[in-house]
């Protein structure tokens, strides 16, 4: 088999930031298929509570400089990177001073759930793009982790699917149990949109809520997993809804993990 190209997106990564489950699996997996011959790159958001010093991010200067829109407003695009120890991965930080320098991931000091994550998924989707674009690294799999990713396989069939870099790329969408309770405020669909997107692909963000984000995840992504969690009675409704239209996998936590997502890679590559 050639030797597959894999884009990994999600909201953290050991030993920079965990929070959630999803900072050790991204820590364990693209390791696990760098070592079985495949090509890796890694991208999470900057948040503001990673120590630049003593992980020794640093920009990259020639992926800086892009400008993201979000709505109405465009925001300049910050691109650090940092190795993880001990293993010959790099990881790349998207940064943004208005949304990822405060020192917290998605709530406040007083758990208040900050107003515009919502932006600053949008924000990521879009910066994780226009970087591998600007990379001339073409992925043959795009896998996305976590809610915040949620819009990647959308722009991936829509806006990005002529462009050389993306027109064979595959996503791949994996779901965690990190669902939170909070509405977006504003025209989040006006937010999201990008060229040849409609209202109506992004009719599930109407709901401007943890659920709305998962719905286009799993609408436009090849291959939907669910992590090796216990979810919700609404996350299982959700799942039991979408996979009547399509498969949604799960890929038990077990010694056959590495193997298991080897195959799923090849599989939709070929």
């Amino acid at each position: 088999m050639s030797k597959l190209r894999i884009l990994y997106a999600a909201t953290e990564i050991n030993p920079f930031l965990q929070t959630t489950k999803v900072a050790e699996f991204l820590r364990m997996l693209p390791q696990g298929m760098q070592e079985m011959g495949m090509e890796i790159r890694i991208f999470v958001p900057r948040f503001g509570i990673i120590n630049e010093r003593k992980n020794r991010l640093h920009e990259v200067v020639r992926l800086s400089g892009i400008n993201i829109a979000v709505g109405e407003e465009e925001k300049p695009l910050i691109i650090k990177v940092a190795s993880i120890p001990n293993a010959k991965l790099q990881v790349y930080f998207i940064d943004n001073e208005d949304y990822f320098h405060r020192k917290s991931v998605l709530v406040d000091k007083n758990d208040k759930f900050h107003a515009d994550n919502d932006e600053r998924a949008i924000f990521f989707c879009k910066g994780v793009l226009e970087t591998v674009k600007k990379l001339g690294w073409a992925p043959d799999i795009v896998h996305c982790n976590d809610w915040m990713t949620g819009l990647i396989p959308m722009y991936l069939k829509t806006t990005y699917k002529k462009d050389p870099i993306f027109k064979d790329a595959k996503s791949v969408f994996t779901i965690y149990n990190n669902e939170f309770s909070h509405k977006f405020e504003g025209d989040i669909i006006e937010k999201a949109k990008m060229l040849d997107i409609d209202d109506e692909m992004l009719a599930a963000l109407k709901s401007a809520d943890f659920g709305g984000f998962i719905k286009v995840g799993m609408e436009y992504a090849d291959s939907v997993v669910k992590s090796d969690e216990d979810f919700s009675d609404n996350l299982n409704a959700m799942f039991s809804e979408y996979s009547q239209k399509r498969q949604i996998g799960q890929v038990s936590a077990d010694e056959n993990l590495l193997s298991s997502y080897y195959t799923l890679y090849n599989e939709l590559a070929n």
